[in-house]
């Protein structure tokens, strides 16, 4: 009998996952299997009737609620979902009957409030519809819908300040909402004040993306009235997604003389600067703004922070990472966090940005890393006190799974959410239950398949304490952070204690610096022998490249060399990585291979701001000069291309260049994938040794450079030797298999999973 119990509970589970996941028929075998055990079950019958009225069966919906109704009369869920289907059948006053009967029986049922306000509704039994709303108010007052319900029946009604009223209180409690604003707007043409709608028709546009229209509608509303703080970031916002950066640039001026005291719009300003290669206007800027606020922790943060995002020359390098190491050491040390101002100033500094292109240096990052952890992890501590003593590892029960969390700002169609699904997907669900944790707003396909490969999947974004506070009660036993560094909230969350055993993977592959961090997940074919120097944390090597990904499925080639403005008889290199890879030093190895090679050409793929590309340009300009070549003539840059042109890019190529210092990871698979011979010079740290550990695993290892002269030489031989190019692309195709879907790195990560927990 227990025996039964534990089955039919197993499979209740099971069938609510795959409902969730949205795989209805999966979900309904499962729920007939418990009916198989249990004919009598009440809640396995409701899950059919939820099932068929998805499904659009409401007659056979009918009869699996009723079914379940005769079992257990006492559940509210059946009501309601019996109300649901006599709703979409057209029976409204039968629905009214349900949803109330479902209230009777659980008065926070806010589901069944919402409907029962809905039909009252289209009853035309206004009245009802509002004192509904507002019993639903009464009984979770913290809920947006419940406003936004209220205020749709009370323009209804006509009573538009109070339908105004609640909007506004919905949109406090949900903001950036694209449906409360547009309802604003239509609510202030009723009351005949276009300029208002101008204003919410504009933030509507914006949070839909709709930006051209979001910017005429508050230049509409901006002749007429001055904007808040608000309007004029939206504004800015807008024509940086429109690629407009003048214009966005112009913005924050012109908000800064409205608003000199806002902190928030210097930061802003000080970033688009940066971001168009202005970045000695931005450290003016904040030197500016610290002449007003002297004492503020942020702008301080955020002046060390500003590096070049393309550097001219190796002095400028040297130049900038002084001033950062200077920089951090003067804030580090009298910095005071007694004081509320000052604790609220560094936690919003450390929130704001990350010091990412620190690691695109070429440099050893260690020390700096452990000092801007410490601060980090001081700012928290005093912010949240609660979350940083170490937490108890408690021995696992007999048949206990170990409880694993998976926590990203990645779940998205990002690099790092490909990469590393695969822990997820071959995870040994016998011995590992999975949570994880999604603290950024985009979901697409990627999101979905995160959530189907968790045990739990939390999305909350935006949140810190929220999302801290579910880890901790989940309980975990480890819990990797996949992606610190990436965004602020990775290494906020990480500078806290929030499970027993805290590890790094390689989504950023560098040192956290992060007392909080105990182990950092890498890939033993891309570490050097000595890598351990390099991190502050316990480093763990999985076998290969420490990753189960599966080999990308390349459609035919469908365009040609000239869609990409490429010679037919070109010999085509091409080296797609983030211009801000490049460093300065290396630019001659191009003009050095062209010179060998008069046919070649360079193709590469363009940053964001027009401004970054050019002064990228003028680089390539200055180095084949020094060769007595013209740029134009050898180099392509390209705009960025959606995932098919990419594939057909590759396609259209004849050899891959790899960057120096920090090389391409997703791209060099893909390319792989593609057959493309990958030329590569593996470096000191991780992060330019990861094209290196991919040719190992795939054993064609004739295109790793030890040096820059082997490099070059390896590149012209590729154009000149043709027959050794063939011999080369025909090894990568024969060999390919051992490259994807890799299985073993998993097992040894979770035989390490294992070991952390039986040694604690």
């Amino acid at each position: 009998m227990e025996e039964n119990k534990i089955k039919i509970d197993s499979l209740q589970a099971e069938a609510l996952s795959l409902y969730e996941a949205g795989y209805l028929a999966a979900a309904e075998i499962k729920y007939k299997e418990i009916l198989d055990l249990d004919i009598n079950n009440a809640e396995a019958w409701r899950g059919l009737g939820t099932i068929y009225y998805v499904q659009e069966q409401y007659q056979d919906a009918l009869e699996m609620l009723y079914k379940s109704l005769k079992l257990d009369s006492s559940n509210a869920i059946v009501y309601y979902n019996l109300g649901l289907v006599k709703e979409k059948i057209g029976y409204l006053a039968k629905a009214v009957r349900y949803y109330e009967k479902a209230i009777a029986l659980n008065p926070y049922y806010i589901e069944a409030y919402h409907n029962l306000g809905k039909v009252f509704s289209e009853m035309g039994l206004l009245e009802q519809a509002e004192t509904t709303f507002v019993r639903a108010i009464a009984v979770r007052d913290n809920y947006y819908i419940n406003y936004l319900n209220l205020a749709n029946i009370l323009m209804m009604r006509q009573q538009i300040n109070e339908a105004i009223a609640s909007y506004k209180t919905a949109l406090q409690l949900n903001p950036g909402d694209p449906l409360i604003f547009h309802s604003l707007a239509i609510a202030f043409l009723a009351k005949n004040e276009p300029v208002q709608a101008y204003l919410y028709f504009g933030y509507a546009a914006y949070y839909q993306g709709q930006y051209l229209e979001a910017i005429s509608n508050y230049q509409n509303f901006l002749q007429i009235e001055t904007g808040d703080v608000e309007l004029y970031i939206s504004l800015a916002d807008c024509y940086q997604h429109l690629h407009e950066y003048a214009q966005a640039i112009q913005t924050y001026r012109e908000s800064l003389q409205l608003y000199p005291q806002e902190i928030e719009l210097y930061l802003r300003l000080a970033i688009i600067l940066q971001d168009c290669g202005q970045t000695q206007a931005a450290i003016e800027l904040i030197d500016d703004a610290l002449l007003l606020f002297p004492d503020d922790i942020s702008l301080k943060l955020e002046h060390l922070r500003i590096f070049p995002i393309i550097y001219n020359d190796i002095d400028e390098i040297a130049f900038y990472r002084e001033r950062f190491t200077q920089g951090l050491a003067n804030l580090i040390q009298p910095t005071f966090l007694n004081h509320p101002e000052a604790k609220e100033s560094a936690l919003k500094g450390i929130g704001w940005r990350t010091n990412f292109y620190l690691q695109y240096q070429g440099y050893n990052d260690l020390e700096l890393q452990k000092q801007y952890g410490q601060f980090v992890h001081k700012v928290m501590a005093k912010k949240y006190p609660q979350w940083l003593g170490k937490l108890p590892l408690s021995p696992l029960n007999r048949d206990e799974k170990i409880r694993i969390g998976y926590i990203s700002d990645c779940f998205h169609w990002h690099t790092v959410g490909i990469v590393f699904m695969g822990w997820l997907k071959n995870c040994d669900r016998q011995h590992f239950d999975i949570s994880s944790y999604y603290i950024n707003s985009i979901t697409d396909e990627l999101t979905q398949q995160f959530q189907i490969y968790s045990d739990r999947f939390h999305h909350i974004p935006d949140n810190l304490e929220a999302i801290s506070q579910q880890i901790i009660a989940d309980k975990l036993h480890i819990l990797v952070f996949l992606d610190i560094g990436m965004t602020p909230q990775m290494t906020q969350l990480a500078a806290l204690r929030l499970a027993p055993i805290q590890c790094a993977a390689w989504g950023h592959p560098v040192t956290t610096g992060l007392p909080t961090i105990d182990y950092f997940i890498s890939s033993d074919l891309m570490e050097p022998s000595n890598a351990k120097e390099h991190y502050s944390e316990t480093l763990i090597r999985l076998p290969n490249i420490g990753i189960s990904y599966p080999k990308p499925i390349i459609p035919e080639l469908s365009k040609s060399r000239s869609d990409f403005h490429l010679r037919s008889d070109a010999v085509v290199y091409l080296s797609c990585q983030s211009l801000f890879k490049y460093l300065p030093q290396y630019d001659y190895i191009f003009g050095e291979i062209a010179q060998q090679v008069p046919q070649a050409q360079f193709v590469f793929v363009s940053h964001l701001a027009a401004p970054i590309i050019e002064q990228f340009r003028q680089r390539l300009q200055r180095a084949f000069a020094k060769f007595h070549l013209e740029s134009e003539e050898y180099c392509v840059i390209l705009p960025r291309q959606n995932q098919l042109d990419y594939w057909n890019l590759n396609l259209v190529s004849d050899i891959f260049l790899d960057t120096f210092g920090f090389t391409g990871f997703l791209t060099t698979l893909e390319s792989i994938a593609c057959n493309l011979p990958v030329v590569t010079c593996p470096g000191e740290f991780m992060r330019s040794r990861q094209s290196y550990g991919i040719l190992k695993m795939l054993g064609v290892t004739e295109t790793i450079a030890n040096n820059e002269t082997e490099y070059i030489e390896i590149a012209v031989r590729l154009s000149l030797e043709r027959e050794w190019r063939y011999k080369i692309v025909e090894q990568i195709k024969h060999c390919q298999n051992s490259l994807y879907e890799d299985k073993t790195c998993v097992a040894v990560l979770q035989a390490f999973y294992h070991r952390i927990i039986q040694g604690n």
